[in-house]
């Protein structure tokens, strides 16, 4: 009977032993072969519209819209010479300038106040997190009339700073939570050595919780940038002409006369390139930043 068990049982061990975590010589936790696969498999899945989408944009018109899609066509730069022959620099420029300083900006309201739902916690500090949570309840589009109404009445349509200001507000709220997670993981035994030290606040801030709290930084502020770069419904609505970012731009290629489709992979290209940039850039800082916390 114990050997019929055994027998019974060898298949759902063996399959469990595929997908076993294995240690290797320094005694650190590794995937096993199965579970790299199954991981290299899903990296592909979510990759590949976007490779295809680079490919599309060095075709032309007419092979990018063949069914089935032409594969092998000739490679050309057309699409990219007809976008900077549209100008497309000025709507790059003010995504980066409302993306930047709004970021900028949500960083600098952020952190104080995260140092004190935190670290120096105030009274009722749940629900001042709360207030903050329900900022976000509203749906955008409903707040869309009243801001148009006021930016209006205030002279300030078609204005990048009326973006950096809006942005600053959307995204102050996320930062906060986000913020107040990871100031929390500093140990209070820095800060309190600090003090004694006679640092003030700003000190404190800036030289004791700003580099142990960089990872949980670099992993807000590229949210926020993320977040304020592909905005579009405030920017397609209170912008014209002197005031359009580049997802506005995209747009522009969805016309009564037709989809140019290899012309709009080639704008999402470029305008996917600083977000790509910023998050290679910072992904070690990423990668800590979002598990802080995660493994006591």
């Amino acid at each position: 009977m114990t050997t019929a068990h055994a027998a019974l049982a060898t298949p759902g061990a063996r399959f469990t032993k595929l997908f076993r975590r294995k240690e290797d010589r320094g005694g650190e936790p590794r995937l096993s072969p199965l579970w790299t696969f199954v991981a290299w498999l899903a990296t592909l899945a979510f990759f590949a519209p976007v490779a295809w989408m680079v490919l599309t944009s060095f075709h032309q018109e007419a092979d990018a819209a063949t069914n089935p899609p032409t594969l092998f066509a000739a490679v050309t730069f057309d699409q990219y010479k007809l976008l900077f022959s549209r100008d497309i620099t000025p709507f790059l420029l003010n995504s980066a300038m409302a993306s930047i300083l709004s970021t900028v900006l949500v960083l600098g309201l952020a952190v104080p106040a995260a140092y004190a739902l935190s670290i120096k916690p105030v009274e009722k500090w749940t629900d001042v997190m709360f207030f903050f949570l329900s900022t976000k309840f509203l749906p955008a589009i409903a707040a869309l009339l009243p801001v148009y109404l006021i930016v209006k009445d205030a002279g300030m349509l078609d204005n990048v700073w009326t973006l950096v200001i809006l942005y600053t507000a959307m995204n102050l709220p996320i930062a906060v939570w986000m913020m107040r997670s990871f100031l929390a993981e500093v140990p209070k035994e820095i800060l309190e050595a600090a003090e004694v030290d006679g640092a003030g606040l700003l000190t404190v801030l800036w030289r004791v919780v700003a580099p142990v709290a960089m990872p949980g930084l670099a992993a807000t502020s590229l949210i926020c940038f993320i977040f304020s770069w592909n905005e579009f419904m405030f920017a397609v609505n209170l912008t014209a002409t002197q005031a359009s970012t580049a997802p506005v731009f995209l747009v522009g290629f969805i016309t009564n006369e037709g989809l140019f489709l290899a012309r709009l992979c080639a704008a999402a290209t470029l305008v996917s390139l600083p977000v790509l940039i910023a998050g290679f850039a910072a992904q070690d800082k990423l990668v800590r930043g979002l598990s802080l916390g995660a493994v006591k």
